[in-house]
């Protein structure tokens, strides 16, 4: 079971030994029962009565609950009832609102930023510091890194059929593409993390480089981030590997052993040219020439020809989404919603992305293997292949593959979850921060728009993947990366996501998927093509909300409701049919009669 009763609050338990657990404990003799089920792990800690300052809908007063995972406000006579539901890692920044002097109603409280696309505004009485123990106990438990506690994945106790730590075996994994083959082979060179502490253990590389090869490229490359095989063509053996920058620097630097590298990756299915996707502008690419990284020159990597692909660092996409909130929330701003949304340039990214990974795909299906790189090969390049994978193989368009994918290349290889998320850590102004992994989800949601048949999920999945990015209930995307994850214990001691979503698949599944194994996918990476994912973008606003699912969608599933229910019946008639009592009738029936499995056919035929 996902759920619990509310467990009772035990004033001695409280982590906070200050003044703040004093009054903690003090109001929390005064709880009262709450609307919500807590997880199991899920504690109270305090309640105070509290005036919401509801963006849509004015001041509302109520109660607020905050237990160790999430903050809860429920208004006490507002109609309709106002509910906010939020976990405390969704919450990026909380600041004192006003100060015991302020002037003017609801001036004196608390403003909440969130890492989900809302912010909150509470107001309280001046009198008595009111807001200090909440405001402690907040910060306290909205950032428990940063005060030396536990995030709340460590902290549940939630129970599933499934274990979704048993998802994504790279060995399966590999196993499943067709590897290895007399060209590719699995080295387990990195087995404690000594060749590159941000790379999986396990690693498929060129048959013919030795660990002595491997050690040596990897001082050539940032971070040690050395080409390794990501996803390998069945027929045509193209494949697609992934790397870091090379260590150029501003004295051009060489290494024969990195060079010797890469051509024997071109060599393994005959290309003739090796593409290197660069996915930095040209300019970043030249200028981190000063930082020692760089890129491969013609002159020097003779067998390959590099394709910068224009994809910006991670702050220009951080300013992006923080342009796309302030035209999004609270309000929209309908009368210059086009030219506003444009200058976010949120869809110009969204595009370029793409539309890279469209020509990673495209050079694969042709026959020719790609290296893809961005600066330490951990957020740009993880977009792309993962993309590229996505519109090569069907296999990860299913809801168990779509896992596989973001364990893979995400998850595996090292994209820095913790640093990019900032999971329970107060500085919320670190330069570290980007939505590199909210963008590929929006680039994956756009494919299923534009191929609506193709996926085995649907927008649910994706959604709750971002909102459990943010949550801290899972062990899935915590830490920076495999070694740190290990290290951690986060596999014994969390819980996945996958757990979650594969012990209620149905809830997650697109009824208008169609299997074609063989297809790859081409979406069209035009402006005129993209959109605002306007359900996940803008959900916090009441009108978006009430909206409901596509009639199509919803006819569709009242039907299937109807066939199962059908289908229940047929059923129980044919227990009916099958018991003692009824033989004589079964004995009589006509020779023809029809079987209930070919009633069970004839029910199927128009759906």
């Amino acid at each position: 079971m996902a759920s619990a009763s509310i467990p009772v609050y035990n004033c001695s338990n409280n982590p906070l030994e200050n003044s703040s657990s004093q009054n903690a404990s003090r109001e929390s003799l005064k709880m009262e029962p709450l609307a919500v089920t807590l997880l199991p792990g899920e504690e109270r800690v305090i309640d105070k009565d509290i005036m919401y300052i509801c963006p849509f809908s004015g001041p509302v007063k109520g109660k607020v609950f905050i237990t160790n995972y999430r903050l809860y406000f429920k208004s006490a006579d507002a109609d309709p009832s106002v509910t906010l539901n939020v976990p405390l890692g969704a919450i990026g920044r909380v600041e004192k609102m006003g100060g015991a002097s302020s002037r003017g109603e609801n001036s004196y409280g608390l403003d909440i930023t969130c890492k989900d696309m809302r912010n909150l505004r509470f107001a309280l009485k001046q009198e008595g510091h009111s807001r200090r123990d909440i405001f402690d106990i907040l910060f306290r438990y909205a950032f428990p890194l940063s005060h030396g506690l536990f995030l709340f994945a460590y902290l549940s106790q939630e129970k599933y059929e499934e274990n979704g730590w048993s998802v994504y075996k790279p060995m399966e994994e590999f196993r499943r593409q067709g590897l290895p083959t007399d060209k590719w082979r699995i080295t387990f060179i990195n087995d404690n993390y000594e060749l590159c502490d941000t790379y999986p253990t396990i690693l498929v590389v060129p048959f013919k480089a030795t660990e002595e090869d491997l050690r040596k490229v990897s001082t050539f490359r940032s971070r040690g981030r050395i080409p390794v095989l990501s996803w390998i063509h069945r027929e045509n053996q193209a494949v697609i590997c992934r790397c870091s920058q090379p260590l150029v620097g501003m004295s051009g630097k060489r290494n024969k052993d990195d060079e010797r590298y890469l051509d024997v990756i071109r060599e393994a299915n005959g290309t003739a040219k090796l593409t290197i996707y660069d996915a930095r502008p040209s300019v970043n690419a030249v200028a981190n020439k000063a930082t020692g990284g760089g890129y491969e020159g013609d002159d020097t990597y003779q067998n390959a020809e590099l394709v910068f692909l224009d994809i910006h660092n991670i702050h220009v996409m951080r300013e992006s989404l923080k342009k796309l909130k302030d035209i999004v929330y609270p309000n929209v701003e309908e009368s210059h919603w086009l030219s506003s949304l444009e200058s976010t340039h949120w869809l110009e990214h969204i595009k370029l992305v793409l539309s890279g990974a469209i020509q990673v795909a495209d050079k694969i299906s042709g026959g020719n293997s790609v290296v893809v790189h961005c600066s330490d090969g951990w957020d740009r390049t993880a977009q792309l292949t993962s993309l590229a994978m996505l519109m090569l193989d069907s296999h990860y368009r299913t809801l168990r593959g779509f896992q596989v994918l973001l364990e893979k290349e995400w998850i595996s290889f090292g994209h820095k979850f913790a640093s990019r998320i900032g999971h329970g850590d107060k500085n919320h102004a670190d330069q570290d921060r980007s939505p590199i992994f909210v963008q590929f989800i929006d680039c994956v949601w756009q494919m299923t728009k534009q191929f609506p048949t193709a996926f085995e999920f649907n927008e649910r999945l994706l959604m709750t993947i971002l909102d459990h990015l943010f949550s801290c209930r899972f062990g899935t995307f915590l830490y920076n990366c495999e070694s740190a994850r290990h290290t951690n214990e986060v596999r014994s001691k969390t819980v996945s996501l996958w757990s979650l979503v594969n012990s209620d698949s149905t809830s997650y599944l697109n009824p208008f998927y169609t299997p074609e194994s063989s297809r790859v996918l081409y979406p069209v990476a035009s402006m005129r093509h993209l959109e605002l994912w306007v359900t996940y973008y803008i959900r916090w606003n009441p009108r978006i909300r009430q909206q409901q699912q596509s009639p199509v969608e919803q006819r569709y599933m009242e039907l299937l409701a109807l066939r199962d229910e059908y289908l229940k019946k047929l059923e129980e008639l044919q227990l009916t049919d099958s018991s003692p009592n009824s033989s004589h009738l079964s004995n009589s029936s006509a020779p023809n009669a029809a079987s209930p499995t070919q009633h069970i056919t004839h029910l199927h035929t128009p759906f």
